[in-house]
């Protein structure tokens, strides 16, 4: 069998086997790209793990790894469920995952990818009023630490009643406590010593140690109620945006940006990251791209996330083809 080997850009790394990824994809998304204009915004583009999809094979997890950053892919995001609910006995339930769905832990396989690749890690999101404030604040600045700054916190309020309950967390003051759960790390982050006392949180002079790289860590947030992107306008440093660029997508951005504009926020300067989702792309690789450039170019994204779920994948070489096949398409997205 002949094997390719793609070298990594750092030295201290071994080269990563990728013959089973598509080698002749994997060189043609290193050919001299086209470049954009210079009043073309820039776009960092990234991929969601495919948690649901992807095994328990640590070899594979990490090859998948190595060669989307090879694929000039800057970031990995993951979802985030600690427990499925058992569908069998709720027939009425109607959660898009359940029991049966596999999700990899993302403060821990963070730190796998860190210590495998250099790529940007971002959970998209974890469900911050499900979890304890000060473990999240203290597991995401370990984070920080192994990825050497390279890292943001995604966090948002959750759906999934089932996994409230079990992890002892109230889910009707959620919209309320997460304003404060997401203040209390940010002082957790910036000072060696807290003393914090809220409506539902009391820090008693106590801090983290060691303190993550940023201070503070970047917290992105995710939602689509009115009330959710009033929320992210006042108080995130960036949204995960779950709109794609249609009529209602353009009308829901600009009145985003008009709730930044009322926070005293500048929305050109506000980031934001929308989500690929290639399976519900009608069409081969081309439209794939052309939405990918709608997201840059309608809504005005600074971040890409391609989503690789739902094609019928099975394994994560098949999804490195797929990423490697729009990396080609999509060549100027990597300038």
């Amino acid at each position: 069998m002949r094997v390719l080997a793609v070298p990594i850009a750092w030295s201290v790394r071994p080269r990563v086997d990728v013959a089973r990824f598509a080698a002749d994809a994997l060189v043609d998304a290193h050919a001299p790209t086209i470049r954009a204009p210079s009043d073309t915004p820039c776009v960092r583009v990234g991929v969601v793990f495919p948690q649901t999809e992807s095994g328990t094979d640590v070899g594979a997890v990490r090859d998948y790894l190595r060669a989307v950053e090879q694929l000039g892919y800057v970031h990995v995001v993951a979802y985030d469920h600690v427990l499925g609910a058992d569908r069998s006995s709720r027939p009425d339930w109607k959660g898009p995952y359940d029991a049966r769905s596999s999700f990899h832990e993302p403060f821990v396989f963070f730190g796998f990818v860190a210590a495998v690749t250099q790529l940007e890690v971002a959970p998209a999101v974890i469900v911050l009023p499900q979890r304890q404030t000060a473990l999240v604040a203290k597991q995401a600045a370990e984070v920080d630490i192994l990825a050497r700054g390279r890292s943001r916190l995604g966090v948002g309020l959750g759906w999934n009643t089932v996994e409230f309950a079990a992890l002892g967390m109230s889910f009707t003051n959620k919209n309320r406590r997460i304003e404060e759960q997401i203040a209390l790390m940010r002082r957790l982050w910036t000072e060696p010593i807290v003393d914090f006392a809220g409506r539902w949180h009391r820090v008693d002079r106590a801090g983290l140690n060691p303190l993550p790289v940023q201070r503070p860590i970047p917290v992105w947030m995710g939602g689509s109620a009115e009330d959710a992107l009033r929320r992210i306008a006042r108080i995130a440093d960036g949204w995960f945006a779950q709109y794609v660029p249609n009529e209602n997508g353009r009308a829901t951005f600009e009145r985003f940006r008009g709730y930044l504009r009322d926070a005293g926020r500048d929305p050109s300067a506000f980031p934001i990251e929308g989500r690929v989702s290639i399976a519900r792309i009608e069409g081969g690789p081309d439209e794939w791209a052309k939405m990918a450039h709608a997201f840059r170019d309608e809504l005005r994204c600074t971040h890409l996330e391609i989503n690789t779920m739902g094609m019928g994948h099975a394994s994560l070489a098949d999804h490195v083809k797929t990423l490697a096949r729009f990396a080609v398409e999509a060549k100027d997205l990597f300038d």
